[in-house]
């Protein structure tokens, strides 16, 4: 008995459809890493790029537009926001035309099979040290989105900039969180234009920062997710069980009392070090793990802040892997969720791409291999009955 070409057709779509599936599930679209090359000993970007796909990593920040990874990304689906460094700032602010070179250059020749979806102008440059960047900062990321519009890819591509918790003068509890005044001239045309182009406000959010800078009096259970009493916010009549939420609403209070409640705050950067200098108390691979484990469940939840229950909180975590060249403290070295081989830190649920760690990840593999071959003979099957 032979099988209509019309019910082969229907079998193959399904066994398109099912091994689509098995591919592409688990990304629930609040979840990124930030991939950070200062180092001498990280994976090529084709292996980075493999390792991100193994974990269903499908949104990723780089801190500029190295053409070796927007190569490497080409294809993969993987969604990534490129930088363009503060030492740019100054001279794209002046020029437009610089602008559009530098779109045509690190965006449009790659587009669309590397999807970038975003150019973060400048890093955490309002309440740096380097003031003469405040005031280019705007004119920069003006120039950057008239270039991405008048090359027709500012639908596709969002603009935006970092901030540190440099730009707050108070931040607690989350109902006083305001910028700092000296900023406002600053501050608030550039949230007037973000506005105007429906960009999201990004923030470079840390517990681990705040912790270590207090200890005594902050609780390491509040600040890693773990179990604790929490804080109570009088004025809202809230209550936070962990830092980082209590955080992000800090930054809502700031943007409603600037006059945009309305903006989305997308967090840029967290994470937590697995080692750190003497003073650093709190930086050790238990507590990474537990954060970056917790906040990764977290994250899955699709929940908002107490403050803003309905927004989704969205975040990118820092980072990809321990980068050995980083200068500063110890605990600017050790933040990443990967060891140079690309193997894992600590079990998060991630899987590494060395055999020593990616048990799962083979198993994985061949689970899927069986799965085809099972298919294709129930096909065979099929066509010769």
């Amino acid at each position: 008995m032979s099988v209509s070409i019309s019910y082969l057709g229907f079998m193959i779509m399904l066994f398109i459809t099912v091994t689509n599936v098995l591919n592409g599930a688990a990304f629930t679209g609040t979840y990124g890493v930030n991939y950070g090359k200062i180092a001498d000993n990280i994976p090529s970007p084709e292996n980075v790029v493999k390792l991100m796909k193994a974990n269903k990593i499908k949104n990723t920040r780089i801190y500029d537009a190295d053409h070796e990874v927007l190569k490497a990304l080409k294809g993969s689906g993987i969604e990534i926001i490129i930088g363009l460094g503060n030492e740019f700032l100054r001279e794209i602010s002046l020029s437009q035309d610089r602008a559009v070179d530098w779109v045509k250059q690190n965006v449009e020749q790659f587009v669309p099979g590397t999807r970038i979806r975003g150019i973060a102008v400048g890093n955490e440059v309002l309440g740096g040290a380097d003031q003469g960047l405040w005031e280019v900062l705007l004119p920069a990321v003006k120039n950057v989105h008239a270039a991405l519009d008048s090359l027709h890819l500012a639908g596709d591509i969002e603009v935006s900039s970092p901030h540190s918790a440099g730009v707050f003068a108070s931040s607690y509890p989350p109902s006083a969180g305001a910028f700092k005044e000296t900023l406002a001239p600053y501050m608030k045309p550039l949230l007037e234009f973000f506005s105007k182009i429906k960009s999201p406000f990004y923030i470079n959010t840390y517990p681990f920062l705040a912790y270590i800078s207090d200890p005594e009096h902050i609780d390491i259970n509040y600040a890693i997710f773990k179990k604790n009493r929490g804080i109570y916010d009088d004025k809202t009549k809230l209550h936070y069980d962990n830092m980082f939420e209590a955080q992000i609403d800090a930054t809502y209070a700031a943007l409603e009392k600037a006059g945009f409640g309305k903006m989305e705050v997308i967090v840029s950067e967290t994470g937590w070090a697995s080692r750190g200098d003497t003073n650093e108390v709190g930086a050790t691979v238990s507590n990474a793990r537990t954060y970056n484990r917790n906040l990764r469940k977290r994250l899955l939840k699709k929940k908002g802040t107490p403050y803003r229950p309905k927004r989704v909180v969205k975040a990118y975590v820092f980072a990809m892997f321990n980068e050995n060249l980083k200068p500063g403290p110890t605990s600017e070295r050790n933040f990443g969720l990967f060891k140079p081989d690309g193997s894992i830190s600590y079990d998060i649920g991630f899987k590494g791409l060395v055999p020593s760690s990616a048990t799962s990840l083979f198993s994985f593999k061949g689970t899927e291999s069986m799965f085809v071959a099972c298919v294709a003979a129930l096909l065979l099957i099929l066509i010769s009955w």
